[in-house]
């Protein structure tokens, strides 16, 4: 599963904490510190070839993002490095026992988020306690990649090389595209418009390529089961908005959670062909928290769709068109995005 890739940035932060600050402060200097030429670690005869590969791969998607994307032509993606761990950082999510709402943490730059990041586990560990003794639902999500919004040379990592080569090109694309156009505290704003200039980015990347068509099934599977999701969202919370007391809420929320293992069940020897790819995801315990990031990605992919093609399927237009929208009031932009979409 993929999960938010801007964490972290907490630069001149009014963190909760000296100590988060210091933690998130020494996590991104070590990365600035480990990190190495993509160019220099190809030419390394000691670089496995498979990494040789991967990175000759990267740095291809790296200038084609910029040639032909209209993409920051920065140093972001120009360096890799080597982690002494399988993910970069890890993300807690956490909701109030009888809420679908994210519990916020705001700072200054990136704004306000559904999550703390961490570069440690068991930092992370110790916050999702933390959480959890306040009576909050709470999940730890994996991550294997972030941005800083251009403010370092964000690198290539090792826990992104686990990916295929579209998902590890395509998401070379999507932060450059946070890079070139963010908004504060809009968050399914800016990952469906980086969403769609990584799907439309892959696609232009293929054809460039000689290639065919990306495959869709697997997009097919994640819209299906997404939908799934944010169905089961939206029936909790109008379990929370009912006016029992807690106790019948938690009887109603388990029952729910248990109806939906049945339905992913007749979802996945049905509509999904047997292809079990979210059974570990499922063999976790269900809680409000662990669906939060759904939906985060794609609400307005349409809408920028219909964008581009206003704009003549011009990058430097459709990039201008999406500022205009990021200038809007809230409820502007959110009117805006609607219309688009029912185009």
């Amino acid at each position: 599963m993929r999960v938010p890739l801007i964490a972290l940035v907490v630069l001149l932060a009014g963190c909760r904490s000296l100590g988060y600050y210091a933690h998130v402060a020494h996590g991104q200097a070590s990365l600035i510190v480990h990190r190495r030429s993509i160019d220099a670690v190809v030419d390394d005869p000691k670089t496995p070839d498979a990494t040789r590969r991967r990175l000759a791969l990267a740095a291809e998607a790296r200038r084609f993002a910029s040639s032909a994307l209209g993409l920051p032509g920065n140093r972001s993606y120009t360096y890799y490095v080597q982690l002494d761990r399988p993910w970069v950082a890890w993300n807690v999510f956490a909701t109030p026992e009888l809420s679908v709402a994210a519990v916020q943490h705001c700072f200054p730059i990136a704004g306000c988020v559904a999550y703390r990041g961490y570069f440690r586990e068991d930092l992370a560990r110790r916050e999702a306690e933390r959480e959890r003794a306040l009576g909050h639902d709470v999940s730890i999500g994996e991550v294997p990649a972030y941005s800083t919004l251009g403010w370092f040379a964000d690198p290539v990592l090792s826990s992104m090389l686990r990916w295929d080569d579209d998902t590890l090109v395509g998401t070379i694309f999507h932060e450059l595209a946070h890079q070139k156009i963010y908004v504060k505290n809009d968050s399914s704003f800016n990952e469906s418009y980086a969403t769609f200039v990584e799907d439309e980015g892959v696609r232009q990347w293929r054809r460039s390529r000689g290639l065919g068509a990306p495959d869709e099934k697997g997009d097919r599977l994640e819209h299906g089961f997404t939908a799934q999701v944010l169905a089961l969202r939206d029936r909790l919370g109008a379990i929370y908005a009912q006016p029992w007391g807690d106790d019948a809420k938690r009887v109603a929320k388990a029952e729910e959670f248990e109806d939906f293992r049945g339905r992913y069940l007749a979802w996945r020897d049905g509509e999904a062909g047997g292809d079990r790819r979210y059974d570990r995801w499922m063999a976790q315990p269900l809680n409000n928290a662990r669906l939060l990031p759904f939906g985060l990605y794609d609400t307005w992919v349409p809408s920028f769709a219909a964008l581009f093609d206003r704009a003549g399927r011009n990058w430097p237009l459709f990039y201008a068109a999406v500022q205009r929208l990021a200038a809007l009031p809230p409820s502007d932009r959110t009117r805006e995005l609607e219309r688009l979409k029912e185009d």
